[in-house]
Order: structure tokens, then C-alpha cells, then sequence
């Protein structure tokens, strides 16, 4: 239990010391528990809930920063990329709610942040990339859209900031904007009369026929724009006027805002529990139906108390499950009186760690829900179990009705991988590590959250063991079968830098 404001108890203090020090008297000392328990009520006690999908209003944002060498240039103090940066940090601030995905480009466009609406990620990714580490000085547009356009995704509203770079190519361009449902809004940092730009040891950059290179801001911006019916921006003073710019922009474009799913902690509220008893002491030392009265509270009691009791267990479960101690997890599941959608799907995924694949299947097909969401979530972990049982056939089968309902790339993989198993299942495949389930198929719904800063991995997608040296190739690849393992949060890698910069020898117009 946690109260969610506790600066409420500060009262009970001054209720203490009258209780303590004043009259004796019963009617006076019952008065002052009612008040101490209304005050215990103002505080919000309440029992943390699992996980739970929750439907939001947000708008998809894409914002696209580019990270190419030119903008370190300083004709937008301090620099257009520090500028930048702080522009988005203060987007943030203005949109809260707001579903959005950061992209980093140069010649080539890096996903630094899936869409998401815990913008302290964003903040994160923008923090930990250093500009340093990229090498490569061109700005490339042309890949930034395609790389867009083939995101399966519905309308996208496109943040696009950057200097422009040397792009030439206005219908190309154009084209892909026009046949992908972009909204267009640029941000174009820099100025029409440009600025050099130093490199570390001081000295100004220079092109391979040792001309100093002067950095502009690209007019195709605003040509492009016009072209798409988008909108045009440049920086105004402060970064935090620049987001009020881009956001007045955005609220302009007319695109209504988008329901989506969000992962929300619920909360069981337990204020009626003092608050009752307030108002039974009341009764008590006011009425005289006080037997009729204590009928009606311990009917109701009865109710409230089994059902703290199942969560409570359900929460116990839980814990234990992240701590591996999968036996006291069976021990509180089966304590729950009223069996919920949750606590079958945690038994099932037990049964499933345990290796029990087949009364793990027998739960997961007792399961019932109509969302497809759910029913995907279930036809995949059947597929795994199934798998893990090498009926590549069944699990073939499961694959093929997640697919049915909804996209999923995971299940799309693990269905070609089964399908190679089924078919040379005696075989040395030598086949590549398969694709583990993570946050974005959204298959941990169900579940707590292990670290609200990291993605989430549905457990019972991971494999039930480790392979040893001692094992053949095919158990190997049996146990390595969506092996999801836990993700930590890290700085930007190096190899971020590398895909960031993949190609840069082969640039012949940086600028």
C-alpha cells in the first residue's frame, strides 16, 4: 500500500496531541478518530495494480534532427545543433501527451527513440549522442523520407530540422512526400549569408580544393515545403520560442489527434476503508440503527476484503515472478479466489519458464478474450511452447494466426525459422540467432514493468533454458528460440556511430 499524497498527514499531529491531552470524554475522543481517519482518506491510500494497456489521445511525431558536420556551424548560436536540441527538449515540455519518435540523419537516418510518450527517453537518446563521434558531413533527404515512407505507420507528422545540406533534388524529394501522408513542417536552421565552420584544432574546414567551406541554409527548404503545402520556419531568438513556433504550427496543420495505446500503472483505491469507518463511528454515536448498520458494513467489508485479497495475491504473484522464484508464484495464483484474465496468463507463463510446456499451452487455450491484441499475444506464446516442443508443425500454425490478426514481425520470423526446423529438423542449420520478442509488439501488457525507462520483454516468449557447451547445434537452436533476455539501459554505443556514419568514404558532395 502507498498513499499518493501523504502531506495530508501532517494533520493528524494536532488531532494526536488533542487526543492525548484533551477531555476523556468518549463522544469527544471518537469525534477526533473520525477526523483522523477523514485525514487518513484526504491522503489517498492505495494498492499498486499491475500494468495496463490504456487508450490516450496523441498525435504521432516524427522529428527528424540532422546531426551532419555542418551544424556545428555558429551563425545559430551557440551552434545549429546545440540549438537544436534545446528546441526539442522545450517541444517536449509543450507536449506532453504526444506520441513521439526521434530520428537522427546524416546521409544516413538512425532511429534514436521508437514512438513513445516517456519523453524522459527522448531526452535521454538526444543527451547521450555526441556529435563528435559522427563523421560524416553530408545531408541526405532523399533517404530520410524513403526510410519514412516505409514505416508502417498511419499519418505522420514530420518535424524536419536541418540546415538543408546540398540538396538539389526538389522533385524527387516532393514525390516520396506526396505519396507517403508526411505533413511537412521544417525547422531550417542557418543563414542566407552562411558561416565557416571549425574543425577541433581550431582551424576552419576547407574543401578538397582548399576553399573554406561556408555553410547556408539550403533554399530548396523552403521550396519544398510550398511544394507539399507544409510549412516553413526559421529560429526565432530562444529555443523555447522556436518550440512555441513549431508547436503553433502543429496545432494549425489541422490534423485531429489519434487515439493510442499507452501502458498505464492503475491504482485500487482504498480511501473508502477510513472513510467507511468515519462514517460508521458517525452513525454509532449518532443513530440508534446501529445493528442494521453493521449488517450493511460487514456485507460490504466481505466484498471489499476478498477482493484486496486477490490482488493483492496478483501483486505478490508478480514479484515473485520477476525474482524467479516461480513455485511461491504458483503459491499465490492459487490463492486468487476470483481467477482474472491476468492470473491465468501469469500461470501460464510459469508453467511455460518451468518447461511445462503442455499445461502452459492448456492455460493459454483456456484463456478467453475478444480483443485481437490479447488473442495475438496468446497464439504467439502457444507458438513458442509448441516450438519448444519441436511440433514445428502446431506452432507454424499459431504463427499463422497472429499474422492473421495483425501485423508482427516476431512472429513472422519465428514462423520462417520453424518452418526451416520442420523442414530439415535433423539437420546442421547454422541459422542466425532468431528475433526475440520486445516492447514494441506490445506483448507485455500483462505484465509489470521491470524498468519503466527500459523496454519491457513479454516473458513467456523467452526460452525456458541456456544451452551448454555439451549441447548439440539443435538443442542449441531449440533453446535459443526467442531467447528475450533482459535489455538494459545503455549510453549510445559505438555502433550507433557506425550506422550513423555507414558510408561516409563514398561522399562526394559533403556539403
Amino acid at each position: 500500500m502507498t498513499l499518493l499524497y501523504p502531506s495530508f498527514l501532517w494533520f493528524l499531529i494536532p488531532l494526536t496531541i488533542l487526543l492525548w491531552s484533551g477531555s476523556r470524554k468518549l463522544v469527544q475522543m471518537v469525534h477526533l478518530i473520525i477526523l483522523m481517519l477523514i485525514v487518513l482518506s484526504l491522503a489517498r491510500p492505495v494498492q499498486e495494480e499491475a500494468l495496463q494497456e490504456a487508450s490516450i489521445e496523441a498525435k504521432d511525431i516524427i522529428i527528424a534532427l540532422d546531426v551532419s558536420y555542418s551544424m556545428k556551424a555558429t551563425d545559430i548560436i551557440p551552434t545549429r545543433y546545440d540549438f537544436a536540441k534545446e528546441t526539442i527538449a522545450s517541444l517536449l515540455e509543450e507536449n506532453p501527451s504526444d506520441n513521439i519518435m526521434l530520428i537522427a540523419f546524416t546521409t544516413n537516418p538512425l532511429l534514436l527513440s521508437p514512438p513513445t510518450t516517456d519523453h524522459a527517453l527522448i531526452n535521454i537518446a538526444l543527451k547521450n549522442l555526441n556529435p563528435e563521434f559522427i563523421l560524416t558531413k553530408g545531408t541526405s533527404l532523399e533517404k530520410l523520407f524513403k526510410k519514412l515512407a516505409a514505416m508502417k505507420m498511419g499519418h505522420k507528422n514530420l518535424i524536419l530540422i536541418t540546415d538543408g545540406g546540398e540538396e538539389e533534388d526538389l522533385e524527387t524529394l516532393t514525390t516520396i512526400l506526396q505519396t507517403s501522408d508526411i505533413s511537412l513542417t521544417i525547422l531550417a536552421l542557418g543563414t542566407t549569408q552562411g558561416t565557416t565552420i571549425q574543425n577541433k584544432d581550431g582551424s576552419l574546414l576547407k574543401d578538397k580544393d582548399d576553399n573554406l567551406v561556408i555553410s547556408r541554409v539550403n533554399p530548396l527548404l523552403e521550396s519544398l515545403s510550398s511544394s507539399v503545402s507544409g510549412t516553413y520556419l526559421t529560429a526565432s531568438n530562444t529555443p523555447k520560442a522556436t518550440a512555441e513556433k513549431i508547436n503553433d504550427a502543429l496545432t494549425e496543420s489541422e490534423n485531429e489527434a489519434q487515439r493510442i495505446e499507452k501502458m498505464q500503472r492503475h491504482y485500487l483505491e482504498l480511501y473508502q476503508l477510513p472513510l467507511g469507518l468515519a462514517l460508521l463511528l458517525f452513525l454509532m454515536v449518532h443513530t440508534r440503527a446501529v445493528k442494521y448498520l453493521l449488517i450493511l458494513f460487514t456485507l460490504l467489508g466481505v466484498q471489499a476484503e476478498a477482493s484486496m485479497l486477490d490482488n493483492y495475491h496478483l501483486n505478490r504473484a508478480y514479484k515473485n515472478y520477476k525474482a524467479s522464484d516461480l513455485n511461491e508464484t504458483k503459491k499465490q495464483i492459487q490463492q486468487i479466489k476470483l481467477r482474472s484474465l491476468q492470473s491465468q496468463m501469469l500461470l501460464a507463463n510459469v508453467y511455460y519458464k518451468q518447461g511445462a510446456f503442455k499445461k502452459a499451452i492448456q492455460t493459454y487455450k483456456s484463456i478467453r478474450s475478444t480483443s485481437p491484441k490479447i488473442k495475438q499475444q496468446l497464439y504467439y506464446n502457444i507458438g513458442n511452447a509448441y516450438a519448444m516442443q519441436e511440433a514445428y508443425d502446431k506452432a507454424k500454425v499459431y504463427y499463422t494466426k497472429v499474422l492473421q490478426l495483425g501485423e508482427d514481425p516476431d512472429a513472422a520470423h519465428n514462423l520462417r525459422l520453424v518452418a526451416l526446423l520442420s523442414d530439415q529438423k535433423s539437420a546442421d542449420l547454422g541459422i542466425a540467432h532468431p528475433k526475440s520478442q520486445d516492447s514494441s509488439s506490445s506483448k507485455s501488457e500483462l505484465q509489470e514493468d521491470d524498468d519503466k525507462e527500459s523496454n519491457s520483454e513479454d516473458e513467456p516468449s523467452s526460452g525456458s533454458g541456456g544451452g551448454g557447451e555439451s549441447q548439440t547445434k539443435k538443442e542449441q537452436e531449440k533453446n535459443k528460440l526467442l531467447d528475450a533476455g533482459k535489455q538494459e539501459q545503455h549510453p549510445l554505443g559505438s555502433k550507433v556511430y557506425e550506422l550513423i556514419n555507414k558510408g561516409y568514404i563514398r561522399e562526394t558532395q559533403p556539403w
